[in-house]
Order: structure tokens, then sequence, then C-alpha cells
């Protein structure tokens, strides 16, 4: 064998072993993302089940139930025109109430219900997440400044 042919065996094993590195990361990082999809998305089955994913809306009103001697909690969101019902089990941020923009953390079950690993809330009056405020005014469902006001006091 030349050198020449020595030297293009190395550079083929080089160039395989890169592309082999690059598809595991890939494939890796796509498994670790974490998309974001609207109540609407998710009834229509646009959603995983059983991967993680984002799910937000506005906590619909008279929709959340505690669990007595529990941390446990059912809520529905909502974009106006589609609802996914949320299970959390764990302490709620402080600022979660009923007609709040929220996202969720979680995985969808078979059964549709969202089970969430975590629940974030808005840190002030005026903000809403932006995802959550895109996709409801993409329904029509956007709160105006003083219905988003007087739903938080």
């Amino acid at each position: 064998m030349t050198p020449r042919q020595r030297r293009m065996i190395w550079v083929a094993v080089i160039i395989t072993g890169v592309s082999l590195a690059t598809f595991l990361a890939l494939a890796a990082f796509q498994k670790n993302l974490l998309y974001f999809y609207t109540p609407s998305q998710v009834q229509a089955g646009e959603a995983p089940t059983g991967y993680a994913f984002r799910v937000g809306g506005l906590v619909e009103k008279g929709s959340v139930k505690r669990q007595p001697d529990s941390l446990a909690v059912r809520f529905t969101l909502t974009d106006g025109n589609a609802k996914v019902t949320v299970f959390y089990d764990g302490i709620l941020p402080d600022l979660f109430r009923e007609g709040q923009g929220i996202i969720a953390i979680g995985q969808l079950q078979p059964d549709g219900l969202f089970k969430a690993s975590q629940v974030l809330a808005k840190h002030d009056e005026n903000y809403m997440p932006p995802e959550v405020a895109d996709a409801l005014k993409k329904t029509g469902a956007m709160p105006t400044v003083d219905e988003f006001k007087g739903a938080n006091r």
C-alpha cells in the first residue's frame, strides 16, 4: 500500500468519525428541545405524546381543582379556541391564579391529560410569556389591558 493510499484511508476514517459524532450530538440535542404548543395545537394532535414540551395559555376561570391533603392540582388551560387539562403535583408559583397566562412544562399522557413537571407564571402585572401572548392574539382571545389587570388583582 502506498503512502497516499494510507493517508486517504486515515482521511476517510476521520471523516466517518466526525460525521458519526455530529449525528449523535444532533440526535441528543433534538431529544432535549422543549417545543411550545398552544392548547389548539395539542387538541389537533400536533404535540408529541411521551416527550416533554411546553404548553401555554390562560388558566380558565373556575377550573382549578385542588386535591385535599395534597399538593396536587388540576386546571384547564385555554387559548380561546381549545382547552387542555393540566395535572401538577407540586408547589405552584405564588402568582398562579385563574385568568392568568402561564406556561406548563411536561408530557402529554395517552388519555389526553397533560402531566406537568413545572408550572411557570408571569412575574408582574404587565407581563405575559411571549409565546402565550402570540397564541392568544392569533385566536383573538388576548385580554385587553383592563381585563388583564383586573384578572390579576
